[in-house]
């Protein structure tokens, strides 16, 4: 990894896939595997083989096709998902087995049943298990983010003394607000001895609406991978956005980080996604919603027509939307209708534009939107 990049490991595959209604087939989940490539993610966790025979068949038809990414398929800290994990990925050109365990004493006491201690074994015997198989294992410590500091910082050290190459801080349950997530980076950063051996990644969840801003905190505090989904789908209420972290390092550049992803791309990737997972992307969705280039307030339209920036921080080219849509409602100004007109061959007086505008509310305070069909019956007329 060359300084100043950070790596993004997409999980739509695996973590977005857990959503109900958006299970994938192999040849889907190996059409979108190819569009994460061209998209140029650089790690795709491609499924979890021991879960079923079709996601071990699909996580390894990925691996025999998909040669850019590195190939990563999930498994908990048991021998027989890490064989499955292992044979499933062996075609790759560059495998990754991503191991772990739950390390807070909600998982602990409620889940496992255990003690921190066994835990910890458990931890080490994982990624040493994984270690046979790969030179590349991650591990994560699930429900990180409540996890206390100290027993977490000791998990890390230890399956980083064991080979893990990379260290997953999950905020399994979206609970951290970002100042307590990069905090816990931080401590691991500054209290863990051999974490320059391995790469700190996040992976945050959106139950209280913070994954992307925690993902955010935790790079500003040392991660350099981040774990996310396209259009932030993923359990519950999803995943840190791809499109988002990733538009966020391109407009604040005193992050100093850079990724692969050719931005261009993104609104294509995220229609298909959205198609065949049968997610639909709701309208105001940051980057790739269908309204996050729309302008409809007369003030707001005024001012983008006359300079774009003036109310939009990405060109909409940028992210491979279409231009800035200057939508025609009841709370449209003159500048906005007068806009409209202009692309439809008119080009009114101050006074013409006056009697124009009269009627042009009269029927917006009937219909939400205004249509070109709507417009040209005024100029008619008009005329």
């Amino acid at each position: 990894m060359k300084n100043g990049q950070l790596q993004i490991f997409d999980t739509t595959l695996r973590d977005g896939e857990q959503v109900p209604g958006c299970k994938l087939n192999a040849e889907e989940k190996l059409e979108l595997a190819f569009e994460l490539e061209s998209l140029g993610v650089d790690i795709i966790e491609a499924g979890f083989p021991v879960s079923s025979p079709g996601d071990f068949n699909a996580v390894k038809k990925i691996a025999e096709n998909i040669r850019g990414p590195v190939i990563c398929a999930l498994s908990r800290a048991v021998e027989s998902d890490i064989d499955a994990a292992a044979l499933a990925i062996k075609p790759a050109t560059r495998g990754r087995i991503h191991t772990g365990i739950g390390t807070s004493d909600y998982h602990i006491q409620h889940k496992l049943k255990d003690s921190r201690e066994n835990v910890l074994r458990r931890a080490v015997a994982a990624v040493k298990y994984a270690r046979r198989f790969t030179d590349d294992v991650e591990f994560y410590a699930e429900d990180a983010g409540r996890t206390e500091n100290d027993f977490l910082a000791r998990v890390i050290e230890a399956v980083i003394a064991a080979g893990a190459t990379v260290v997953n801080i999950p905020d399994t349950t979206g609970y951290c607000l970002p100042e307590q997530y990069g905090a816990k980076i931080k401590y691991l950063v500054d209290r863990v001895p051999n974490i320059d051996r391995a790469i700190i990644s996040t992976h945050c969840h959106n139950d209280l609406g913070l994954a992307t801003a925690n993902s955010i905190a935790g790079i500003m505090n040392g991660a350099r991978q981040v774990e996310c989904t396209i259009n932030g789908i993923g359990e519950r209420a999803g995943n840190t956005s791809l499109e988002e972290v990733v538009m966020i390092l391109r407009q604040h550049q005193q992050i100093s980080l850079t990724t692969n992803i050719k931005t261009r791309k993104l609104n294509h990737v995220s229609k298909l996604v959205s198609q065949r997972m049968r997610m639909p992307v709701q309208p105001n969705k940051a980057i790739v919603g269908a309204n996050a280039f729309a302008h409809s307030s007369g003030i707001h339209q005024d001012g983008v027509i006359k300079h774009r920036e003036t109310y939009e921080i990405i060109s909409p080219q940028d992210v491979g939307a279409d231009d800035s849509s200057i939508v025609l409602t009841a709370r449209s100004g003159r500048a906005a209708l007068r806009f409209h007109l202009q692309r439809l061959g008119c080009d009114p007086e101050f006074d013409e534009l006056e009697v124009l505008y009269k009627r042009f509310i009269e029927i917006a305070d009937r219909k939400p939107v205004i249509t070109d069909e709507d417009i040209l019956p005024l100029i008619k007329v008009n005329a």
